[in-house]
């Protein structure tokens, strides 16, 4: 059987395939994970520790000298992530009220689109981008979190940068970098490391997830999730690129975070006269969140066929060949 050329099939297979068995298998038989041992600690409850790992062993392939340029592409996909919510989601609440398009407020389209799944984007651009585009995550992890919806919002005053979340997704980077700048054999052992572990990071990022919710907000969320991914992503592609980068960034961080679900009662903790618009954004941030889980992979595949057709070449070894 020719199982893992098959998967290849599919774009951004080796991390949306063993991502939709994980939710599939958390939709239909929940209590499946919840044996214990082994079993559980790996492939419901070990997504934080593999995305750790990982993001170690891709750090040690990072040269120093490609870090400016990693935090220019970085600082370049965030802020424009951040702009383009804002003004989408400003948008919808002038046309259309507190009601929003079809059920889709300006705070449900802030809140999904002003942040990343860093999960998915470390699998993506592992797969398909250059070390720069790895370490742009050191800069696009600071949407994780309430933070910037809130400073959309005009609540920027009751919020606090998460400066130690941030830190916790650099120390694997920076031990990664380290060694592999120190030794070349640490770098060529480290770095092959990489792709085996997303696969089973991106089951356990499923099996987080219910796809029951796709149901629950009917075609609103699901359309959420497309403006997110190809709206926003539009943008986000070309503002990478003009930082210098190929693209591949930018589509690998157009997709809703998980944790985005949380940010509408935060919202509301920070400001009650949003408690409504936020008990309605919630379930369609989540059905945001499965939509660009499926989509992200297909924008960012739809770039790198551009990036190849046009001689460009987006793989960690292009990066090295040339530095």
């Amino acid at each position: 059987m020719k199982i893992k050329e098959s998967i290849e099939k599919v774009p951004g297979g080796m991390m949306v395939i063993p991502l939709v068995i994980g939710a599939t298998v958390n939709t239909f038989f929940p209590s499946a994970l919840d044996i214990g041992g082994f079993t559980t600690a790996l492939f419901r409850d070990g997504a934080a520790a593999l995305i750790g790992a990982f993001l170690l062993c891709m750090g040690a392939g990072i040269s120093v000298k490609a870090a400016p340029q990693a935090l220019k592409q970085g600082s370049a996909i965030t802020l424009t992530k951040l702009v383009i919510a804002v003004a989408l989601g400003l948008l919808v609440q002038s046309l259309f009220g507190e009601a929003g398009l079809f059920g889709i407020t300006g705070l449900a389209v802030i809140a999904a689109m002003s942040n990343s799944n860093g999960g998915l984007y470390a699998a993506l651009v592992g797969e398909f981008g250059n070390n720069k585009d790895v370490g742009a995550i050191s800069v696009i992890s600071l949407n994780d979190g309430p933070f910037f919806t809130m400073i959309a919002l005009g609540a920027a005053g009751m919020a606090s940068i998460p400066f130690m979340s941030l830190v916790a997704v650099l120390i694997p980077l920076i031990v990664g970098m380290i060694l592999g700048n120190l030794d070349e054999n640490m770098k060529d052992f480290l770095t092959k490391g990489g792709p085996l572990l997303i696969p089973f990071f991106a089951f356990a990022l499923g099996a987080g997830i219910d796809l029951s919710v796709l149901l629950q907000t009917g075609l609103a969320g699901v359309l959420l999730g497309v403006v997110v991914t190809f709206v926003g992503g539009f943008f986000n592609v070309y503002a990478d690129k003009f930082a210098g980068g190929t693209g591949v960034a930018g589509a690998a961080a157009s997709s809703t975070a998980g944790n985005a679900v949380a940010t509408p009662a935060a919202i509301a903790l920070a400001d009650p006269h949003m408690a409504e618009q936020a008990l309605t954004a919630a379930p369609l941030i989540a059905a945001s969140v499965i939509t660009t889980v499926m989509l992200t992979p297909i924008l960012t595949s739809y770039v790198v066929k551009k990036n190849n057709k046009k001689g460009m070449d987006d793989s960690n070894k292009g990066v090295e060949a040339n530095a």
